[in-house]
């Protein structure tokens, strides 16, 4: 089945006191890229991550935001830099003797001054913390592969659609291939009558001519390639894995195929029949440019 390279994902798991959430969001590119948004203190998990996206996901760029929280109370350390408040404390004092005003400083002057006090948080154990950053990518990713599961199946469904119109109208194309020889037969006759009256032409010298038109003009070949593109076509999806270039290379077949037709045959009813398959053609061109 095919897999659209479009998804979402979320996700969320608890451990070493900490809440962590996963979110994956996918959309449309010509190779494979993840781009991984993290808090700073866990960058270093940054590529054990990316890692694991790239096992499941082969094409499309792929955009990971993780947040922590704190699951419990936070173990935070207040720390006061004594040496400091007792600089600052001699600076005022001596500042107070200099301008003759009372010395009324307090504990909370202090408070505000800078580096007096300062906040300290634990640094976070990683490896503790992977389990729980692991399970909650892990139910993000499936969340996002499920997505682009069904969104595959909705893209399969349509490409398989057109397919059978194209090999319908290929197959018109392929009745209609005789009737273009039996016509020009046909007009070659009534204009040689009219320029040479009589018996004057052989008609082994006419069906010479006939049989050079038919030559050129035979797509045979072309048509039995359309068929053939187009049965891979169907069986991509069976195949499993990335196979969106694949998809793309066939259309380009199949675009060159049927543009030799439309150059061959030189008929309005052919050429009528080439532009409606063009226009399915791109339709699925722009469907299989979402397709991993």
């Amino acid at each position: 089945m095919l897999k659209s390279m479009t998804g979402y994902g979320r996700a969320s798991a608890a451990g070493a006191g900490k809440k962590i959430t996963v979110e994956l969001k996918s959309v449309n590119h010509r190779f494979s890229e993840v781009v991984i948004r993290l808090p700073k203190n866990m960058l270093p998990l940054e590529e054990r991550i990316r890692g694991r996206i790239l096992e499941c996901i082969s094409r499309g760029r792929v955009d990971c935001y993780l947040t922590v929280e704190e699951a419990g109370p936070k173990n935070i350390a207040v720390k006061v830099d004594k040496n400091l408040a007792a600089a600052y404390y001699k600076a005022l004092k001596e500042m107070l003797q200099e301008l003759e005003m009372p010395p009324d400083v307090k504990l909370e002057h202090f408070l505000t001054l800078p580096g007096v006090l300062s906040v300290e948080e634990p640094e976070e154990n990683l490896e503790e913390l992977w389990p729980a950053v692991e399970q909650a990518l892990a139910g993000a990713l499936a969340a996002l592969l499920e997505m682009r599961q069904t969104e595959g199946a909705r893209l399969e469904s349509d490409i398989q659609s057109r397919i059978d119109r194209i090999e319908q109208l290929n197959q018109e194309i392929e009745s209609r291939a005789p009737l273009v020889v039996e016509e020009y037969r046909e007009r070659l006759r009534q204009r040689v009558q009219e320029l040479v009256p009589g018996d004057a032409v052989e008609p082994a010298r006419l069906a010479a001519e006939v049989a050079l038109f038919a030559e050129r003009s035979s797509i045979a070949e072309e048509v039995v390639r359309i068929s053939s593109h187009l049965n891979q076509l169907r069986l991509a999806g069976e195949e499993g894995g990335p196979v969106g270039r694949k998809l793309d290379f066939l259309i380009q077949e199949l675009n060159r195929e049927i543009n030799t037709i439309a150059q061959k045959a030189g008929d309005l009813r052919i050429s009528q029949l080439v532009v409606e398959v063009k226009s399915e053609l791109e339709k699925i061109r722009e469907q299989v440019q979402n397709v991993e």
